[in-house]
């Protein structure tokens, strides 16, 4: 099974600065691009998208262009600030230096106030995403994905991917009420599912049955034309391993068609991201 990976974080603290990783040990640490294809060559991932890493704000243009020169990195999605009136000259800043191979922008939301991404500002920049065909990754807690769904609802034209199946908290509350509302965000047609990042919200005795779920439920939802896969690397190594992952997806997805597996492997990823 070809696999494109829509969520690599490769992290290299010698040239840029995570300042949240000081509250993250178990992955304070390089991740450079040689140890993450080391171990996915035998596991189908061909190509990977890059996804910001939460760099301190003045490296925001540093990152996008240094990923994008790492091997393997068919585009990134680069990190952004929607909230600042500088919007439009950073956007043709990230633009000038990566052009086509950047495929979306993100602004981490489950970081910041939730005020931050209500202000019609936020949702006038993002509005110009759509002029360039880049996508918007949203990145939320559950019980911020209202947040999201209003977000979609002001700017149909604007292609919105829920990232970490919208980070359900399998270890707390379990699966309500975020089955509901990822029904509702589901419902709106500009908005795209990502099955990735849920294993870090586990114990690391966690099954391919802790996991099923939450999987079956985000591809019911969305359907089997709106998902794509992500790793989430080096987070999901957290509690686990990046072959335990894709190992376990496999098996949760494998009674379906050869056909909807691909989409969600791979085509999906294809159409959305423009990667083909």
């Amino acid at each position: 099974m070809r696999i494109i990976d829509t969520h690599l974080h490769l992290i290299y603290p010698d040239r840029l600065s995570y300042p949240w990783l000081k509250g993250a040990p178990a992955i304070n640490r390089p991740w450079p691009a040689d140890t993450y294809w080391a171990e996915v060559k035998t596991l189908g991932i061909e190509q990977a998208l890059h996804m910001e890493v939460d760099v301190a704000e003045p490296d925001i243009e540093s990152e996008t262009a240094f990923v994008l020169g790492l091997p393997g990195i068919v585009g990134c999605v680069a990190a952004c600030r929607p909230e600042l009136a500088d919007f439009p000259r950073q956007l043709d800043r990230l633009l000038a230096i990566g052009g086509t191979r950047i495929k979306g922008l993100r602004r981490i939301l489950h970081e910041v106030d939730d005020a931050v991404s209500t202000p019609q500002l936020f949702a006038d920049n993002l509005g110009r995403l759509a002029l360039h065909g880049l996508t918007f990754d949203l990145c939320l807690r559950a019980d911020q994905l209202h947040l999201g769904l209003a977000l979609a609802r002001k700017l149909p034209e604007v292609t919105f991917i829920l990232d970490h199946c919208g980070n359900p908290d399998i270890n707390g509350i379990g699966l309500d009420p975020w089955r509901a509302d990822l029904r509702a965000i589901a419902g709106l047609p500009n908005v795209q599912g990502k099955v990735s990042g849920i294993a870090n919200h586990c114990d690391p005795d966690w099954t391919t049955e802790t996991l099923r779920p939450y999987v079956e439920h985000v591809i019911d939802s969305f359907g089997w034309d709106r998902v794509v896969f992500g790793s989430d690397y080096p987070v999901v190594t957290k509690t686990g391993t990046l072959t335990r992952w894709v190992e376990s997806l496999r098996e949760i997805v494998g009674s379906d068609s050869a056909e909807n597996q691909q989409k969600l492997f791979a085509g999906n990823a294809e159409r959305i991201y423009r990667l083909a």
